[in-house]
């Protein structure tokens, strides 16, 4: 198996979370024609206060390494698939992107002394436009060898696969027991392929009914399906998954426990080796001054802290 929110082939997905009933409506969510919540209420990830990037020191030694193309537009262009909080998503306003992967960016473009414009894109949309179009994806994107073979990753978190059912689990649903059951997963995730397709492969290899896997586009959607109870259970990225929780009125609940974990990489164009290491270098700042601990505590997910940023480290797949 591979881990959270990687990616098949050389594609990867993002997911956000959802607010049940009484919660504002965000960005990201489809309306009920599309996903089939007949009216519900639509998922949304509520936002808490921002980093304060004006926290953040310049440093002229890190800044001096920035390549001219970037240094001489002062911004650093970021693509991210706004969807999937708690890492990134629309804030309340339904347009300004949020999360600890947005407070992540603008504390590296000040510590580099440049602005930073997150722009929303679609998650597979990302790594393909690196360079002419985003000087640097953050999408959450996990780190495996598909990627690592396209693009430059940089580490700077760490998470793994989570499962949630309904509260109280009233279908009885069991990890143990999937075939057959209707599971919701975000398109293009590890946790669609190859987590899912591997344990459908078991199912058909036993005798028994396929697992009906749910896939849609956005992780809002997934969620939203859960709640609804038109889906058995989903799969995602642990912070994703802990989120929803919070963000769904006690609805759902966590089954069993979070199994492979692996390092999340900012994407950086193959060909931009020098841009890569001075992100690297530049997230080993954060984490030595506390700014990034500070910036994970903001959002509940300190413990996927890294103490160690590398570019292109070794992928478990």
């Amino acid at each position: 198996m591979q881990i959270s929110r990687s990616l098949l082939s050389n594609t990867t997905l993002k997911a956000a979370v959802v607010l049940a009933a009484g919660a504002l409506a965000l960005s990201a969510c489809t309306n009920a024609s599309e996903t089939g919540t007949g009216g519900a209420a639509t998922p949304s990830g509520s936002a808490k206060a921002s980093f304060d990037p004006a926290t953040v020191q310049k440093d002229d030694s890190l800044a001096a390494m920035v390549p001219a193309a970037i240094k001489s537009k002062g911004t650093l262009t970021v693509g991210s698939d706004t969807s999937y909080a708690p890492a990134e998503f629309l804030g309340n306003d339904g347009q300004t992107p949020v999360g600890y992967d947005v407070d992540l960016a603008k504390a590296i473009g000040a510590t580099l002394g440049l602005k930073v414009q997150v722009q929303t894109a679609e998650f597979t949309g990302i790594l393909p436009a690196l360079g002419p179009k985003y000087d640097i994806g953050m999408s959450s994107f996990t780190i495996n060898n598909e990627r690592l073979g396209a693009v430059n990753m940089v580490s700077y978190f760490k998470a793994g696969t989570t499962w949630a059912v309904q509260k109280g689990n009233p279908k009885k649903f069991s990890l143990d027991d999937v075939c057959g059951k209707s599971i919701g997963v975000q398109t293009g995730t590890v946790q669609e392929d190859p987590d899912l397709s591997d344990r459908n492969k078991k199912c058909a290899a036993e005798g028994k009914k396929p697992i009906d896997i749910v896939t849609l586009k956005n992780q809002t959607d997934v969620t939203t399906r859960l709640v609804n109870g038109s889906i058995d259970a989903m799969a995602a990225d642990s912070p994703i998954i802990g989120y929803a929780l919070t963000q769904t009125n006690g609805q759902l609940e966590k089954l069993g426990d979070v199994y492979d974990a692996a390092p999340q990489g900012i994407a950086v164009a193959k060909s931009d080796t020098a841009l890569a290491d001075v992100i690297q270098k530049t997230v080993t700042k954060l984490i030595e001054d506390g700014s990034y601990k500070k910036i994970l505590e903001g959002w509940g997910n300190a413990e996927g802290a890294i103490t160690k940023s590398e570019v292109n480290p070794a992928a478990a797949s």
